[in-house]
């Protein structure tokens, strides 16, 4: 009776001890995201006084794959406020979700990137030097409350669909309107990237109108080097009737040595009958980037903004952006 205790005992040892050890074998291992945008910048002239170090941003996250096609991600954004009397940092979660894949289909949902301009914010390259178009005009949010799909049709096209709340992911819902966005992206010949997208972030108040915004892309990538140019149209900004804006970005990136590129880019945005004139500006920059490593880039630019209200002076900067990521 004694031995078959023991037995029984040394049995449910061993058994726990293979369990234990086949839990610690199926552990999934995920990835850490961290990515730091810094700078030290100055005006001239009038603007000499506009000079200092800053903290533009920072996103600290996790991604995992979970197994059969899943995988989750959420990232926190930490940055400063628009206001510039208020000197605290402010956070918020950009991403919180889960995304499947399937052979050619990719299914996102919670709080997900859209797809207005993130294929071209990935083409230009240099999101912690400067924002891509719409992202730097207002003309939507990078992340908001929804799903996508997105479906590769053959090597040369693929279609994306987005549904999402329409506030943006610094705010919580508060309108029962959703936006909704389809877009197609071909690529006609090998490096030849064409992206046409187009959305309507639905109204749902008196006196109001619905948002449409429809952009189109066109870019051409390679080792050497890289063009692009993408044209933006908002209709009824702010759901207010008539209030359209509308511009173009050109950029372009040259690979000079192994870790160095020259890049520049030039804005212009316009508004109907000028109700932005005080916002509606040309913006230029051109500057040079040089990897330090594997995670930290370094780029010097000089910058020209153009504002094309009466009056109103040229604006002339230096900047050094610093980039750190995992």
């Amino acid at each position: 009776m004694k031995k078959s205790i023991i037995m029984a005992g040394l049995l449910a040892c061993i058994g726990l001890t293979a369990t234990a050890q086949e839990v610690k074998t199926e552990k999934l291992e995920g990835e850490p995201i961290i990515q730091v945008f810094s700078n030290f910048h100055t005006g001239f002239g009038d603007n000499a006084d506009d000079l200092g170090f800053e903290l533009e941003r920072s996103y600290l996250g996790y991604q995992q794959e979970i197994g059969k096609g899943l995988s989750v991600k959420a990232v926190m954004d930490i940055g400063k406020s628009s206001s510039v009397d208020d000197y605290q940092r402010i956070a918020y979660i950009k991403n919180a979700l889960i995304q499947w894949k399937s052979g050619s289909f990719t299914l996102n949902g919670g709080l997900i990137s859209t797809t207005q301009f993130n294929f071209q914010e990935k083409f230009w390259g240099y999101r912690y030097i400067m924002k891509s178009f719409q992202d730097m005009y207002k003309f939507g949010s990078s992340a908001d409350l929804g799903l996508s799909a997105a479906y590769k049709i053959t090597d040369w096209l693929s279609a994306d669909a987005i549904i999402v709340n329409g506030e943006g992911y610094k705010k919580i819902q508060k309108k029962n309107g959703l936006n909704y966005g389809l877009g197609v992206t071909i690529s006609p010949i090998k490096n030849l990237q064409i992206r046409l997208y187009g959305g309507l972030n639905e109204n749902v108040e008196e006196g109001k109108k619905d948002i449409i915004n429809a952009a189109a892309f066109i870019g051409y990538k390679c080792k050497a080097f890289s063009l692009g140019a993408e044209y933006n149209y908002l209709k009824n900004s702010g759901y207010n009737d008539g209030d359209d804006l509308y511009g173009f970005s050109a950029y372009a990136s040259v690979k000079v040595a192994k870790s160095t590129d020259i890049y520049a880019r030039f804005d212009d945005l316009n508004s109907k009958d000028d109700f932005n004139i005080a916002n509606d500006e040309s913006a230029a920059i051109l500057g040079a980037q040089f990897k330090v490593g594997k995670n930290v880039k370094i780029a010097p630019n000089f910058r020209m903004n153009m504002p094309k209200a009466d009056g109103v002076k040229d604006y002339y900067s230096a900047y050094i952006n610093f980039y750190f990521g995992l």
